[in-house]
């Protein structure tokens, strides 16, 4: 038997119109075995969308915030600033790339004592054309860096995931674009969290293209800002290092 835990949902989007809806109603139709709500609070953060996102995910019942400066981080840390007091905040995306019911996994691995609970794409089931090539070469050199430098095996930087909210605040994270979801993991490590893997479905998008898998820009701005993110942390650990071991 697992403890219940209060979740808060963040979702950023921009440009989903056809997805956050269903998207904010999957998620409330969520229930624990007790027949209670699983998620208690659902923040999207709409991210200077050109359609109607906003409107949509108040009608399916989601409380929205507005960011109009672009970028995966700082819609996350705009949605978190926003929601309820709760226990633990579940990632997930706006374009029905995830199947939603699997957030029960995330939230019996945190209640059994993870600090973060990533949704492995890569131990889950992929629909073919899911993930684009150079998502899947980015996956896999992003692991063999974590692997090289910290000693830690990561087989997915999947942003559906969740975290508890003492954990996230002692992250104290700080990229406000593509390089969020590697710095949340490579913090944890650094800070002897418990993080654990676990299996998540994922499917083509329902609607539109992929912000990063479906363009040449999407593709570069997230290879620059997950290598980036790596290196940083890895430079800024090894003069860590380097002012003990001169104290």
């Amino acid at each position: 038997m697992t403890e219940r835990l209060r979740i808060g949902a963040v979702i950023p989007a921009r440009d989903e119109e056809d997805n956050i809806g269903a998207v904010v109603r999957a998620l409330r139709a969520l229930r624990t075995r007790a027949g209670d709500a699983l998620i208690d609070d659902i923040v999207v953060c709409d991210n200077g969308s050109a359609d109607a996102t906003g409107q949509r995910a108040r009608d399916a019942g989601a409380r929205v915030v507005n960011q109009q400066k672009p970028g995966y981080g700082i819609a996350c840390l705009t949605a978190i600033a926003a929601l309820a007091d709760v226990d633990v905040v579940l990632f997930v995306d706006g374009d029905q790339s995830f199947d939603t019911s699997q957030a029960s996994r995330l939230h019996d691995a945190i209640a059994q004592g993870a600090d973060l609970a990533i949704g492995s794409r890569v131990l889950g089931r992929v629909e073919r054309g899911a993930l684009s090539a150079p998502q899947i070469a980015g996956n896999r050199v992003a692991g063999i860096l974590i692997r090289l430098l910290w000693k830690a095996r990561v087989t997915d930087l999947g942003p559906f995931r969740a975290i508890r909210s003492t954990a996230l605040a002692a992250l104290d994270m700080r990229d406000t674009a593509y390089g969020w979801t590697v710095e949340m993991q490579i913090k944890a490590i650094q800070q002897n969290m418990r993080v654990v893997e676990v299996p998540v479905d994922t499917r083509r998008r329902r609607h539109g293209k992929s912000k990063v898998g479906g363009t040449v820009r999407g593709v570069a701005g997230a290879s620059i800002g997950i290598t980036g993110m790596i290196l940083k942390l890895a430079l800024r650990s090894l003069r860590a290092r380097h002012l003990r071991s001169n104290a």
